[in-house]
């Protein structure tokens, strides 16, 4: 008979959720001190737009919305982390986890945005998808980095 894993994947998904956060810090990092000087861009309040599209959520001032914006960012961020620990639980490491996840996560966001009416990827410039890939990129690599440096256990001694 089998033995039962849910204690093991719970532990690699609670990781992974800490990998995520971490993820998500290094890809706000990457967009603050990187990507949006080169490229011009303000900040992006799409995180926001996304809770109160399906959220009863509704932000009086812009310090609030600002204040949403940056929660759900690592909330979401968080369930990236999720996604690679679970990716883990299932035997995968490095940039093939990394790959997978960032292939189905990321396909999943924009398909998810696009049915709310929040994206409209049709419309988007080559540099508008260039922006949109690499700063989520960044943060799979950057998840990915930490789970497995940092959090996983089948690297520990």
């Amino acid at each position: 008979m089998e033995a039962d894993n849910r204690p093991y994947t719970a532990a690699l998904v609670g990781r992974g959720v800490l990998a995520g956060l971490a993820g998500t810090a290094v890809m706000t990092a990457f967009q603050r001190f990187v990507e949006m000087p080169l490229t011009g861009r303000g900040e992006s309040y799409a995180p926001a737009d996304f809770a109160e599209k399906l959220l009863p959520v509704s932000p009086a001032t812009r310090k609030g919305r600002r204040r949403l914006n940056y929660s759900v960012h690592f909330a979401l961020g968080g369930m990236w982390g999720t996604a690679y620990g679970i990716a883990a639980a299932r035997g995968l490491r490095g940039q093939k986890a990394v790959n997978a996840v960032f292939a189905v996560v990321y396909t999943g966001d924009v398909v998810l945005n696009t049915a709310l009416g929040l994206y409209q990827p049709g419309r988007w410039t080559a540099k508008d998808w260039a922006i949109d890939v690499v700063d989520k990129y960044v943060q799979a690599q950057a998840t990915g980095a930490v789970f497995d440096l940092a959090l996983d256990p089948a690297r520990s001694p």
